[in-house]
């Protein structure tokens, strides 16, 4: 029986389950939102809260950011840690993460999970707003100055005066082989 067993083990072993929530969380912090399996973001939701807690401590920042840095090898994700998430988090009081169930995985019918930062769906809306407003479909008038240009960058061969296509057909090596070849068969008769 699994009685007071906290954690799960993943599957791995202990330094191969560590060094993936650390890859988990530099990835969560890094783009704010990842997809992973539910176990995955069950495990990695307390991981990660611990560390942005650890982000938000104003005294000794020095300290903090270096017991950030045995977990976050990145530097930039370190800085966007302590810059931006630690004091989007200052007043909040734990929290900071949210996992949205996604289903089954087609594959092999994992159960998927979005964990994501509160507060990184708002960015993720004006992303998305941004996205549609890029891929909008063209208006009219650049559709027709599209279509006008076509036809002007496909030019047809000209016709010379025997009716034949300007194009002329490279030289082949053989073109005396086949006197030759001719020639050999007289020969041989």
């Amino acid at each position: 029986m699994r009685h007071r067993m906290a954690q799960r083990k993943l599957g791995r072993v202990t330094p191969h389950r560590i060094a993936l929530l650390r890859n988990l969380a530099t990835a969560l912090f890094e783009h704010e939102r990842i997809q992973t399996t539910l176990a995955k973001a069950k495990e990695l939701r307390p991981f990660a809260e611990r560390i942005i807690t650890v982000s938000r401590r104003d005294g000794d920042r020095l300290h903090a950011r270096r017991l950030v840095l045995r977990d976050i090898k990145d530097a930039v994700v370190v800085r966007k840690l302590f810059d931006t998430l630690g004091a989007r988090y200052m007043d909040r009081p734990g929290g900071y993460t949210r996992i949205v169930k996604l289903g089954a995985r087609r594959s092999d019918g994992a159960e998927m999970a979005l964990i994501e930062l509160i507060g990184a769906e708002v960015k993720g809306e004006e992303d998305a707003a941004k996205d549609k407003s890029a891929k909008k479909t063209p208006t009219r008038k650049a559709a027709s100055e599209k279509a006008e240009k076509k036809p002007q960058a496909r030019k047809k061969p000209s016709k010379d005066a025997a009716g034949s296509t300007a194009k002329a057909a490279p030289a082949k090596k053989g073109a005396g082989a086949k006197k030759t070849t001719a020639s050999r068969k007289q020969g041989k008769s």
